[in-house]
């Protein structure tokens, strides 16, 4: 009777030993399963960011070549005096072109606040200045556009891009320009930020 007593508390023992090993193993996979999913929602968070930084972009490097299509054959914004191109795609260039200074850069902020997208460009106008410009996109349609000297008190969720272009003459055919928009996420948590470019080609002077 007491050897099948203690046999009896060992085989319970043995049990009660093994539930608990299986809870731990099954406790320490929900916890790389867990830490597997919080990985890949962090991911799944970057990529969704990175979608929306390429998003605003693509259409800031668009606005810029629209807004640089506009300009005449030789207006200086766009004229190539001197050499094949001017501008660069990473550097900051300037250039005076007769007597008009000209930046091949500029910074866009952008944020959203009340319902409004906002977005304030910085260039060096005609006479040297730097000026801001703020467009502000109203949720009833409206635009307001407002220039100063003075850049605007930045918002907790302002994103700032940095815009480079580049204009070449004669490529890829005489007498037409091509023009290249980069643009760049200026976030310095971020050295992978992404980046985005476009290019057009338009008529330039012609001989």
């Amino acid at each position: 009777m007491s050897n099948k007593s203690s046999m009896s508390k060992r085989h319970t023992g043995s049990q009660r030993g093994f539930t608990l090993v299986e809870t731990m193993v099954a406790m320490a996979i929900m916890a790389i399963g867990l830490l597997g999913a919080a990985a890949l929602m962090s991911q799944m968070s970057v990529s969704s960011n990175d979608s929306r930084y390429m998003s605003v972009e693509a259409l800031l490097a668009s606005e810029k070549l629209e807004d640089l299509n506009h300009f005449q054959p030789s207006d200086p914004n766009i004229l190539v005096t001197a050499g094949a191109s001017v501008g660069d795609l990473v550097t900051d260039m300037r250039a005076t072109v007769g007597t008009t200074p000209v930046d091949y850069f500029d910074t866009v902020q952008i944020s959203s606040g009340a319902g409004a997208m906002v977005e304030t460009t910085s260039a060096t106008n005609a006479a040297g200045v730097l000026t801001y410009t703020t467009t502000t996109h109203s949720p009833d349609g409206s635009v307001a556009v407002n220039t100063g000297t003075v850049q605007p008190a930045p918002t907790p969720d302002m994103l700032s891009f940095k815009r480079h272009w580049i204009i070449e003459k004669d490529v890829p055919e005489a007498n037409v320009l091509r023009i290249t928009v980069r643009v760049d996420l200026i976030d310095g948590t971020r050295p992978q930020a992404a980046t985005f470019q476009s290019s057009m080609v338009r008529p330039g002077p012609q001989p």
